[in-house]
């Protein structure tokens, strides 16, 4: 909860002061806003990531595992695309308070998005298969 609650006022802190030096992106509102954005980037994120693990689990099984062999390289190239696609996900639905003009942007975003998941990441994941 406390590493939770750091990567909140981190994403936070990267809506409200980073992000807006980047060029293309446009913060329109206050902290508080910036609070509720990074909520919802976080859970947006993780729901992403669960329909992902999902979609990949479902495709290796039903292909007894012949899908991995494009699975693999997707996950390893396109890691780092997932949190872009949520910076435009949220630019979507919250226009008022955040836009983003292109991809590009979305990109640079979402590597600084990235960075503050690595940096406060403890290492525990929430979906674990060991018993």
């Amino acid at each position: 909860m406390k590493t939770f609650i750091i990567r909140l006022i981190l994403s936070a802190c990267a809506f409200q002061f980073i992000l807006p030096m980047l060029p293309g992106f446009h913060w329109h509102g206050n902290f508080l806003n910036a609070i509720g954005a990074g909520l919802f980037f976080a859970i947006a994120a993780w729901v992403i990531e669960v329909l992902a693990i999902s979609l990949s689990i479902l495709l290796t099984i039903t292909s007894f595992g012949m899908a991995l062999l494009y699975l693999i390289p997707i996950w390893l190239i396109g890691f780092w695309l997932v949190p872009a696609v949520v910076l435009k996900l949220t630019a979507e639905l919250i226009p008022a308070y955040l836009t983003i003009a292109g991809w590009i942007p979305a990109i640079w975003g979402g590597f600084v998005m990235l960075l503050i998941g690595a940096i406060t990441s403890d290492g525990k994941k929430i979906c674990r298969l060991d018993v």
